[in-house]
């Protein structure tokens, strides 16, 4: 089995300044491996030669599933030349009236149509939930069910964010496992006790949260993830933040 890999979300590090500042602040921190955003695609030379200056790699990256559909070889060129070989499309948010059976099968679809597509350029495309697709069911189906359902036949991945996933669901390791075909990459924050750090959005530093980690984390190798991306979304000390949940997932890596 492949060692898995530690990496750091860039959009975590969005509030100490340019890029540059914000690979540096990552390799401080101890990580040797960052998730660029679409707008770090759309430079792709600076991207790259920001992560050679910091001795850093980007496994991965987000796009935008419109932005992607529109200008896929853009962003394939830039994966190219920045050694990026899975991208991740957030899911796309369609407001509660699409969210229908039919609206699922045809991102199901559409998801599975690029990902063939990029596969022959080398890149695995892969889905990042949020919490839409698990809050309620259409027909007794949840909509991530009938997306994976309606891409079958396809390399189309998945990029589990388990702590969106664990606040739609009990059971975020069960779904884990029902998916662990397609389970590509997990994206690793965590959620404060009760009501704190509202001004953090209720999230928290990876370890000092609930989401019990050590088994979660268990469950997402043994599932076959092995990119493991650590995120906070409004964090209030980025660099505190990326430094404190990589000493604490540190030790799974030993």
């Amino acid at each position: 089995m492949t060692k898995p890999m530690l990496s750091l979300q860039l959009y975590s590090m969005r509030g100490l300044g340019d890029l540059g500042t914000q690979l540096e602040k990552a390799a401080s921190a101890g990580y040797g491996a960052v998730e660029p955003l679409e707008g770090h695609l759309r430079d792709a030379g600076l991207l790259k030669a920001g992560l050679a200056d910091n001795g850093l790699v980007a496994p991965s990256a987000h796009v935008g599933f419109a932005a992607l559909r529109g200008e896929r070889q853009r962003f394939v060129e830039a994966c190219q030349q920045c050694g990026i070989g899975q991208l991740f499309v957030p899911h796309p948010a369609p407001d509660v009236a699409k969210e229908t059976k039919g609206a699922w099968q045809r991102l199901g679809h559409e998801l599975g149509a690029l990902a063939g597509q990029l596969k022959a350029d080398g890149i695995v495309l892969g889905y990042h939930n949020k919490t839409a697709g698990f809050e309620r069911t259409i027909g007794g189906r949840y909509g991530f069910e009938l997306m994976f359902e309606a891409a079958k036949g396809s390399p189309l991945a998945w990029q589990a964010d388990i702590a969106w996933l664990a606040r739609a669901q009990p059971n975020a390791g069960e779904w884990i496992r029902r998916y662990a075909d397609v389970l590509a990459s997990v994206h690793v924050k965590d959620q404060a006790a009760g009501d704190g750090e509202p001004d953090e959005d209720g999230w928290a530093n990876v370890g000092s949260g609930v989401l019990l980690w050590p088994s979660l984390w268990r469950q997402a190798v043994a599932s076959g993830a092995q990119l493991f991306v650590v995120e906070h979304d409004n964090p209030r000390l980025p660099f505190e933040f990326a430094a404190r949940s990589y000493a604490y997932l540190s030790r799974f890596l030993k």
